[in-house]
């Protein structure tokens, strides 16, 4: 991947393993855990196993970590310095809560999802709707 190529399209995925994350920012997997001990942003969470599992804010962050020290020629002191400016000035604008149904939505995906990545098991199909609403089957509530 060269250094003036716009970032890649991240799936629609919440997780990422190690691998994956590594050929979507275009390093290798060495340098990912290096980041990790140098940008205090970047923290995946483990599996039992203790692989690696990359949420995709964690993708976002080491693209944009990769831009600066690479496109831009950032040292990694500078890049870490412009990470927290850059959070600082996004901070005071996030009062926006979004409402439980949302919230819960985002909580069951993540779930499923690790449930998949945990067990390699094929994406479940997506719920039914009915209208606008998801179904509700009466029996397991």
């Amino acid at each position: 991947m060269s250094d003036d190529q716009p970032p890649p399209q991240l799936p629609d995925r919440l997780y990422f393993k190690i691998g994956e994350v590594a050929r979507l920012v275009g390093v290798k997997p060495y340098v990912l855990r290096y980041w990790e001990t140098e940008f205090s942003v970047v923290r995946p969470g483990k599996t039992r196993s203790k692989h690696r599992l990359y949420r995709r804010k964690d993708v976002e962050t080491l693209l944009e970590i990769r831009r600066l020290l690479y496109a831009e020629r950032y040292t990694i002191e500078g890049a870490k310095r412009r990470l927290r400016e850059g959070n600082l000035r996004t901070t005071p604008t996030e009062d926006v809560k979004p409402d439980a149904d949302t919230t819960l939505a985002r909580v069951r995906d993540e779930l499923r999802d690790l449930h998949r990545l945990v067990s390699n098991q094929e994406p479940a199909p997506p719920p039914l709707e009915i209208g606008n609403r998801p179904f509700r089957d009466p029996d397991r509530e």
